[in-house]
Order: structure tokens, then C-alpha cells, then sequence
């Protein structure tokens, strides 16, 4: 099973850290970077086609931000604070917020959805955003590709784990309902 997987990341693994990189990001160019390093991906192609998938994500949440303003306000009314404290952010920091909202656990999504909210230059944001994504994308899988020996070897020390999975998931699982029913009750 597990070589099936692999062979299915190989054949697929452009296209895939593409979708992922506009969805969530870091793990998948870890694993782009491990690929990188075992010569299963090319390096440079991989930084580039997860900074655009970045670009494209996080470009994605500003336009649904700039489009759809009073539609957000109220889908996301739960989330108050964080958008209060992203527009905050932004008029104290200005660019630099747009260039490491990658970076800030929680505010990734919301930063860019907050700054399609006001009247923040779009070309602006673009160009900013377009050079934080390639500069992400290099940092997260160079760091894999320096380091994948020792990842790679950290990962076949899981293996003899796997049965730790069951409980990690289970808890991983919960945490994530708990989350959701705790914001949706508010």
C-alpha cells in the first residue's frame, strides 16, 4: 500500500503540490522538499509551483474578501476579533503584514480575506503577496531538501510507530470537532 502511495505522489506530485500549496501549505512542501532531495522532484520547479499555488490561495481569499463584503461579515461573524485585529495589523504594518500573514498560525486565511475587505491597493497586495509565496515556498522546501536525510530517516522511525496513528488521528480528529463546535456556538 504504502508504495502505491508513493508511486501515486511521484506520478502526481506537481499537480498535487499545487492544489496543496493553495489550500494549506507547509506539509505539503516538506514532502516536495523530501522528494526534491531523493530526486523524485526538481528542486527549483517545486518552489516555483508551490509559490504559485500560495500566490493563488492566498489571492483567492482576498478577492472573496473584496467581492463579497457584506456576505463575509456575516458567514464570519464568529471571527470578529481575528478580522478586527488583522485590519489592525495591516494599519500598523502596512505591506510587511501581507508579506509574513503566511507565517501567523490562525490569521493565514482571515489576513488576506480582511485586506480584500478595505480599500488596500490590489496591484499592491498581488505583487507583495506574489514575492512572500515564492520566498515561502523556497524557505519550507530548501529546509526540507538541506535536512531531508534526517527527515526521511525520522519518517522510517515513525514507521515502526504506526500503531501510535490510530490514537494521534483520533485525537487529531476530536480536537478539530471540538474547534468547529466551539466557533459555531459562539
Amino acid at each position: 500500500m504504502t508504495e502505491i502511495l508513493v508511486e501515486f505522489l511521484k506520478e502526481y506530485s506537481y499537480p498535487i503540490l499545487f492544489i496543496w500549496s493553495i489550500m494549506e501549505g507547509e506539509t505539503g512542501l516538506i514532502m516536495a522538499g523530501i522528494l526534491s532531495h531523493t530526486g523524485d522532484m526538481n528542486l527549483w520547479l517545486s518552489i516555483l509551483v508551490a509559490g504559485i499555488g500560495g500566490f493563488v490561495g492566498d489571492t483567492i481569499y482576498f478577492f472573496i474578501g473584496r467581492l463579497n463584503k457584506k456576505y463575509v461579515a456575516k458567514k464570519l461573524k464568529n471571527h470578529r476579533r481575528k478580522f478586527a485585529l488583522a485590519y489592525l495589523l495591516l494599519k500598523r504594518y502596512g505591506w510587511i503584514i501581507i508579506f509574513i500573514q503566511r507565517y501567523m498560525y490562525g490569521m493565514r486565511t482571515i489576513i488576506p480575506i480582511a485586506i480584500g475587505m478595505t480599500k488596500y491597493s490590489t496591484t499592491k497586495f498581488l505583487i507583495i503577496n506574489f514575492i512572500s509565496a515564492i520566498i515561502w515556498a523556497a524557505i519550507t522546501i530548501l529546509l526540507a531538501w538541506y535536512f531531508g536525510e534526517e527527515l526521511i530517516k525520522f519518517l522510517e522511525t515513525l514507521k515502526g510507530y504506526w500503531y501510535l496513528a490510530i490514537p494521534l488521528a483520533l485525537l487529531f480528529l476530536g480536537m478539530v470537532f471540538y474547534y468547529f463546535k466551539k466557533t459555531t456556538q459562539k
